[in-house]
C-alpha cells in the first residue's frame, strides 16, 4: 500500500476557478495545448443548455471549483538521479490492464457533444488502452457500445424503484461483455444545479436515454419548470437505498462491484464489508452536495480506512498529469476523468477525446520523469510535501 500523508495541503493563494482558466487565453482551433483550452473550445461549439449541463455544479459550485483547486494546493518533493529515461505508465486495476492509471468516468448524454455519442467515447478509450465506464443515462444502447472494437468496458448503475429495470440493466451489461459495475450511491436526490433549473434542462429532440427504452424510461422531458433530469430522478430512481441493497446487487451478478460516491473512511469500510471489489472516492463532480470535501482531500481518510483490502479510485477535478501523480501518491490505484473527455468530444468527436487522453498521458509521463518515477509503483507517498 502506498504511504498516504495525513496532511498534504500547503497554504497557497487561490489561483482562480477552473472555468476562469478555461476562458483566459485565445486558443487556436487546431491545437489546444491542455484540457482547460479544450473546455473553452467546447463552450464555443455546444448549445448553451448542453454546455451548462456538462459544466455546472451544485448551487454555488464551491465543491466543483475546489475539486481541482485542491490539487494545486499539494506540492511535490521530486527525486533526482533515478534513471528515468524510459517511463512506464502501465498498471492493472481489477484484472484490467491499463496503459495508464486513467479510466473514463461515467457521464450522461454524450449525444449533447457529438452525433456518435458514447460510441465515440468507447472508441477513444479503446485506442488509448484504458477502461471506459458507460453511464446508465447514455444516449447509446450498451449493446451498441459493446460492438465498438476491442476495449475493456465497465457499466455505471443507478438503482431504480422498479428493481426489474435494475436487474435487466445488470443482465444486459453481463451479456454485452462489460466486466465490472460502478454503483453510484450519492444520488438519493439530484443536487440543485441552478444552471439546469434556469435552462429547464431536457434532452433535445432525437436524444434519449436509450439503455432504458425497453422500460419506457428513456425520455428526459421538459417539465415546464426546473430541471427535467431532477424530475426524472425524483420519479424513477430509488432514494431509499441502504447497504442491504449492495448485498442484493451482489446476489444478482457475478461482476465485481465498485461503490462510487464514497467520501468517508467509515463508509469505505462498510463498502468493503458489504463485498465491494473497489471504492471510488467521488462527489459526483461537485454536482450533488455543494461544500462537500473535494475528493483529493477525502482520499487519505479513505485510503487509511481501507488498508489495501480493495483498490481505491478517485475522480473529480483531474485536469493535469500532475493531478494523476498526486492522487496515486496519496493512495489511489487509478483516477477517473469525466468532463475533459466530453470537451474533447465536443471539439472533434472521437479524435478530440483521443487527443485529451493523449495530453493527459504525455503530462503524466513528464510528471513521473521529473519526480524520478520510472514506473507507477515508484509513485509513493514521500513525493508529497
Amino acid at each position: 500500500m502506498k504511504n498516504p500523508t495525513a496532511s498534504v495541503f500547503a497554504s497557497v493563494t487561490h489561483v482562480g476557478p477552473e472555468r476562469d482558466r478555461a476562458m483566459k487565453t485565445s486558443v487556436p482551433l487546431n491545437q489546444p495545448l491542455n484540457l482547460f483550452e479544450y473546455q473553452r473550445l467546447a463552450k464555443a461549439r455546444m448549445s448553451p443548455q448542453g454546455y451548462d449541463y456538462y459544466a455546472a455544479g451544485a448551487m454555488d459550485e464551491i465543491t466543483l471549483e475546489a475539486n481541482h483547486r485542491s490539487y494545486d494546493e499539494i506540492f511535490l518533493r521530486p527525486r533526482v538521479l533515478t534513471g528515468v529515461g524510459n517511463v512506464d505508465t502501465k498498471t492493472t486495476v481489477l484484472g484490467s490492464d491499463l496503459t495508464m492509471p486513467v479510466i473514463v468516468a461515467p457521464s450522461a448524454f454524450h449525444g449533447l457533444a457529438t452525433p456518435l455519442a458514447e460510441r465515440a467515447t468507447a472508441g477513444a478509450a479503446a485506442t488509448a488502452g484504458i477502461v471506459y465506464c458507460m453511464s446508465t443515462m447514455a444516449n447509446t444502447r450498451m449493446e451498441d457500445v459493446a460492438t465498438v472494437g476491442p476495449g475493456t468496458r465497465w457499466f455505471q448503475l443507478y438503482v431504480f424503484k422498479d428493481r426489474g429495470v435494475t436487474r435487466s440493466l445488470v443482465e444486459r451489461a453481463e451479456a454485452s461483455g462489460f466486466t465490472a459495475l460502478e454503483l453510484t450511491v450519492n444520488t438519493p436526490k439530484v443536487g440543485r444545479r441552478e444552471a439546469d433549473e434556469r435552462n429547464h434542462f431536457a434532452l433535445p429532440a432525437g436524444l434519449e436515454a436509450l439503455n432504458l427504452q425497453a422500460s419506457h424510461h428513456s425520455e428526459v422531458r421538459d417539465v415546464g419548470e426546473g430541471s427535467g433530469l431532477a424530475a426524472y430522478f425524483a420519479h424513477l430512481i430509488d432514494d431509499n437505498l441502504t447497504w442491504a441493497d449492495v448485498e442484493w446487487l451482489r446476489s444478482i451478478t457475478k461482476l465485481p462491484i465498485l461503490i462510487k460516491g464514497i467520501g468517508r473512511g467509515d463508509d469505505a469500510k462498510q463498502a468493503v464489508a458489504s463485498g465491494a471489489a473497489g471504492v471510488i472516492v467521488s462527489n459526483h463532480g461537485g454536482r450533488q452536495l455543494d461544500t462537500a470535501r473535494p475528493t483529493i482531500r477525502a482520499l487519505p481518510e479513505v485510503v487509511q480506512a481501507v488498508g489495501g483490502m480493495v483498490p481505491i479510485l478517485c475522480d473529480g477535478g483531474i485536469r493535469r498529469g500532475t493531478d494523476i501523480l498526486k492522487a496515486l501518491a496519496v493512495g489511489a490505484a487509478a483516477v477517473q476523468v469525466g468532463r475533459p473527455v466530453l470537451w474533447g468530444l465536443a471539439v472533434d468527436g472521437e479524435a478530440g477525446a483521443r487527443r485529451v487522453l493523449e495530453l493527459l498521458r504525455a503530462e503524466l509521463v513528464l510528471a513521473m520523469a521529473l519526480c524520478g518515477c520510472g514506473t507507477i509503483a515508484a509513485i509513493t507517498g514521500d513525493l508529497i510535501g
